[in-house]
């Protein structure tokens, strides 16, 4: 029998209360239609009646899109309809919802100590993923004037921030950690960053304790390019809290039943939208409750996928790694921490310690990622036969 253990968040009455209308609307869409096969949406009232629909893995996505692009058939409108498509990694084509603040972060930022008027970096992408333009209506939601910088360019940002003297940044925390470094390094003022709402990557209380020791306030998001602001820090509570709008549920990994409060489960969030419902969706994240409409923030993966800098890196990835160099034998890819960044490895069995192979499949683990990281060629036969491809090593708090 599935648990019947209380929520890890009250989803507001007003966001229940779309239940039926989201899922009339999903039922517009083929695949939904497929999927939702047999409800009534006017029997879904409440928590009880959504945790007894079937959920849908995101893991899936990619397959499931490819099958009929772009959306898979799980939107009910067609692609012009929305503001902005994206792409990302996996790939998952993804629309942005129509609205001022359609990704929900406004009120992450607020808690975060940003407040009209700030003047904001963000170092999220703009290209082609969404992460670029969830922060940045957000910020400008809230009355903030943003600064579009992306990632990188590390000599041209502490330009702009002497410029502009920015009081916030949003980012992934390794990237900021890499601007004041390099501003310390060339007697650069970056003295003007004060707060920072950081999303995307590790966030340790080693690396927290650096940023609040050189003057800068730092809350940490859990977003994804799906469903945009989950949950958030708000001063002194613990965890992160679960946002407006959407409905969060915790379940045993591969099933769809709710774990006990405090239980180590998967993520699973609907979104009663109507012109992109999410209903029941699984991210493959593991999270546990932390009482008062609060979960504990990201506690890894509950497939093999990993998010390294802010990207995702997928077992599919590290298979199509394999197809290149036919000569390789098992891979594992191994994520770990080093000087507070995220560090990739990807341990191939192979005959031969040649460099030039080692290079060769370096390229290709960049061009397949985006992201860089190292190749160490091992034995033939020395990797588990566990069917283990991605290994995330790093340390959880």
């Amino acid at each position: 029998m599935p648990h019947t253990a209380s929520p890890p968040a009250t989803a507001p009455e007003a966001t229940l209360a779309r239940l039926p209308a989201a899922l009339g609307a999903a039922l517009k869409a083929p695949a939904y239609a497929a999927h939702l096969a047999g409800i009534d949406p006017a029997s879904v009232t409440d928590r009880a009646a959504l945790a007894r629909l079937p959920v849908l893995r995101k893991g899936e996505m990619p397959a499931r899109q490819r099958e009929a692009l772009p959306f898979g058939g799980f939107v009910p409108g067609s692609a012009g309809a929305f503001p902005r498509l994206f792409t990302s990694p996996g790939p998952i084509f993804e629309p942005q919802r129509a609205g001022e603040d359609p990704w929900g972060g406004a009120p992450a930022l607020a808690a975060a100590g940003f407040e009209p008027g700030d003047v904001v970096l963000n170092t999220f992408g703009y290209h082609l993923t969404p992460g670029g333009f969830i922060f940045d209506t957000a910020a400008r939601a809230l009355g903030c004037a943003v600064i579009p910088a992306g990632p990188g360019n590390t000599e041209q940002q502490l330009d702009l921030i002497e410029a502009y003297r920015p009081a916030g940044y949003v980012g992934t925390p390794d990237f900021l950690k890499v601007l004041l470094d390099a501003g310390a390094k060339a007697g650069r003022d970056v003295s003007s960053i004060v707060k920072a709402l950081v999303s995307g990557a590790a966030f340790p209380p080693s690396l927290q304790t650096e940023f609040k020791e050189r003057g800068i306030a730092a809350a940490q998001a859990y977003a994804t390019a799906d469903v945009g602001f989950i949950a958030y820090e708000t001063p002194g509570e613990p965890g992160l809290l679960v946002g407006d709008g959407l409905i969060l549920e915790i379940v045993r990994p591969g099933t769809g039943d709710p774990v006990p409060e405090g239980e180590v489960g998967e993520i699973v969030v609907t979104v009663p939208d109507l012109d992109r419902p999410l209903i029941r969706y699984a991210l493959g994240d593991l999270t546990a409750a932390s009482g008062k409409g609060r979960i504990r923030g990201w506690m890894g993966r509950a497939d093999q996928a990993a998010k390294v800098k802010g990207m995702f890196v997928r077992p599919e990835q590290v298979a199509e790694i394999a197809r290149r160099h036919p000569g390789l034998g098992r891979l594992r890819l191994v994520v770990t921490r080093a000087n507070e960044a995220d560090a990739m490895t990807l341990r191939a069995e192979a005959g031969t310690t040649d460099a030039t192979l080692a290079e060769a499949v370096a390229e290709t683990l960049r061009a397949v990622t985006k992201l860089r990281g190292t190749v160490d060629l091992v034995a033939s036969g020395s990797l588990p036969n566990d069917g283990k491809v991605i290994a995330d090593e790093r340390p959880l708090g």
